[in-house]
This record gives structure tokens, sequence and C-alpha cells, in this order.
């Protein structure tokens, strides 16, 4: 019996009937190359990206925004294992991220462990909650799964929100004192080492996802998603599968808490609610679930755009418009919600479509196809 199922490919192109060229399509290979070493060398740039950045590309508040939207990037990357690879909506993706956080804090400020120790611990006890979690949840499916999820999600955010034993810091949070980290993750002038820590997570988990997905256990988490049925009948137990699935998206997300602490210096409660698991699901759909850049580039535009849009609709062009367009306009959510609503009604699928649409705009044009 095979422990694997095969299917087709997506691809993600033009249509076959679209020529391609082969000079253009070996360099574009290499695109995903040239924009990581953009995004490495970016903190030695003086470049000024005006309306996209508040200041100079290599400056400390443009850094400290572009490792936030990476971060966010990553996240959604490792959230789409579960929507997009295995068909598995889970409203308590958030929990597994606030626990990485949160633990790595609890070891600093508690047990006073060297970083390093604090943030092993914290991944592992990350990856053992969404182990125990992940093993209750999954003996239901549909909805069924998803409000078991939320109400792991909800029970853990109250948790942090009563403070039990004053570890937790309730509503405020908890700071990691400066004293507590790396001398060279500590202030402004170190703001470029967090950058490249964010940089590094983005990296690492697009290649544990992409090998993932590529591997026999991807084929089965397809075959989960496209008709678990079907995969029980040749055999397999998608339930071992699926829970594989959840516990390395799970593994990701405390990953990813550990590189909010480094980049906020605390862990705030707002990690720990649902509506931090509803904006991954926005983010992933943003740009395109099930596909290997869409979720990132989802991540990332959303993240960029909850930054700036706020200081958009503060701005004095906003304030100086008459009520019935100032009103709305000054509310960032409203602004955030309107582009969220054109990506979708414009580009179904999500922006990683969106190469695939321009590439086929001239053989339309060529073949009189509309």
């Amino acid at each position: 019996m095979s422990t694997a199922i095969e299917t087709p490919e997506r691809t993600e192109g033009p249509s076959p009937a679209a020529p391609a060229h082969p000079a253009r399509t070996r360099l574009l290979r290499w695109w995903p190359a040239a924009v990581l070493l953009v995004l490495v060398v970016a903190p030695y740039s003086a470049l000024p990206v005006p309306g996209l950045l508040d200041g100079p590309l290599g400056s400390a508040g443009s850094l400290q925004l572009l490792a936030t939207c990476l971060l966010f990037g990553a996240l959604a990357t490792g959230y789409d294992l579960l929507l997009g690879r295995t068909g598995l909506l889970s409203f308590g993706h958030a929990l597994y991220f606030a626990a990485g956080s949160y633990a790595t804090n609890v070891f600093l400020l508690e047990a006073g462990l060297p970083f390093a120790l604090a943030a092993v611990l914290g991944l592992l006890f990350g990856i053992a909650l969404a182990l125990v979690l992940g093993s209750v949840s999954l003996r239901v499916t549909g909805i069924g799964f998803s409000m078991v999820t939320l109400a792991f999600a909800q029970a853990g955010s109250i948790l942090v929100s009563r403070n039990p034993g004053g570890v937790t810091g309730g509503e405020e949070g908890r700071a990691a004192p400066a004293d507590l980290l790396p001398s060279w993750l500590v202030g402004i002038d170190h703001t470029a080492n967090l950058y490249w820590i964010a940089l590094a997570y983005l990296v690492l988990t697009l290649g544990v996802v992409h090998r993932a997905v590529r591997s026999p256990t991807g084929r089965v988490w397809e075959g989960i998603k496209e008709n678990e049925r079907r995969v029980e009948v040749l055999g397999l137990k998608p339930y071992g599968f699926k829970l594989t699935a959840f516990v390395l998206a799970g593994a990701l997300a405390a990953l990813g808490g550990i590189v909010h602490l480094l980049l906020t210096g605390g862990s705030t409660p707002q990690t720990t609610t649902s509506d931090f698991t509803l904006s991954l699901l926005v983010m992933v759909v943003l740009g395109g679930s099930g596909t290997r850049w869409g979720p990132m580039a989802g991540g990332i535009l959303y993240t960029w755009a909850d930054h700036r849009l706020g200081d958009l609709a503060g701005s004095g062009a906003v304030a100086g418009l008459p009520a019935v367009l100032r009103v709305p306009l000054s509310q960032p959510l409203f602004l955030l919600g309107v582009l969220f609503v054109a990506v979708v009604h414009l580009l179904p699928g999500g922006l990683a479509r969106l190469p695939s649409r321009l590439r086929a705009v001239p053989y339309r044009k060529e073949t009189g196809h509309q």
C-alpha cells in the first residue's frame, strides 16, 4: 500500500496556450535570491522611500516596520500549513504564538535563565502545547474543529488576562527588562540585528513549509484537503497527518512569538485573542491560500497597511475633507477593510495570482480572448 497520495502539481502560471520564453523563465527562477539579497543589505541603505516608509530605508523606524512585516509574513505562511495545505480552519493559532512569547518571558523573569536557554524552552513549551491541544481538537472535524480551537484560544486569553501568580502581567502585558536580553539585541542602535533575525525567521519558515509541502506527508495533506474520506479508503489515517501539520504550524508560530518578544521588548495580551488569528486568516486570503508566496505577501501587505494607513487616517489631508469623507477615512480599519475587499474582488485567488494574470494579458490581446 502506498504511503503517499500522488496529486497533480498546482500551477500558478499562465494558460498552457500562452508561450513561455526559456531565457525569461530561467531569469525569473532567481528572483527570490535577488529579493533576499536586497533585504539583507537594506540596513546599509539610506535610500528614501516616500509614501511607503517614514524615513530612509536603513533608518531605525523603517527597519522596525520592515521587521514586523517580515515577521507576520512568516507567521501567515506557517498558518497556511493548516488552512491552505491541509484544509484545517483553526481559530486558535494565536495561542501558540503567544505561548512562545510568554513562556520565554516567564523563563527569563521568573527563572532568571539566559535568553538562549529561555528561548529554547519557550519553543519547546509551544510545541508541547500544540501537541496536546491538537490531539484533542483533531478528534472532531469541520466546524467542530474550528470551534474547539476557538475555545482553547479564548481560555488562553482569559488565563493571560487574569494574571495568575503575576507571571503574565494581565491586560498590561509584561516587558522583558533590557538587562535580561543580549546587549546586541537592545537599543535603537541594534535595530538592524532585530531586522536580520526577523528576516532569518521568514527564510526558515519558507524553507520548512516548502520542504514539508513537497514531502510525501505534504502530498497526503493535499489529499486530506481535497477528500479526507478517499485518504481513509487508501488505508492511511488522516489523524496523524493532520496532527503533524498542526504541531509543525504551532512550532513555527511559537518561534514567531519569540521573535515578536524581541521586536517589541515584551509580551502583550493582544497576541492571545481570536482577533489576532482572524488577522492571520485575512492575511492568507489576501495573499492567496495554498500558494508558495501568497501568504507571505498577504502578511507583509496587511501589516504594512495596518501601520501606514493609521498615519494616513490622521493626516492633514484627510482632516481637510468634508465630513462625509473625513469620518470614514479617519478610521484605519475602514481603510484596511476597503483595501481587503478591493483585492479579493479584483484578484480572486489573492495576490499570488497577479503575476499569472499579468503574463496572460499579452496572450489574450494576441488571440482576441476577453
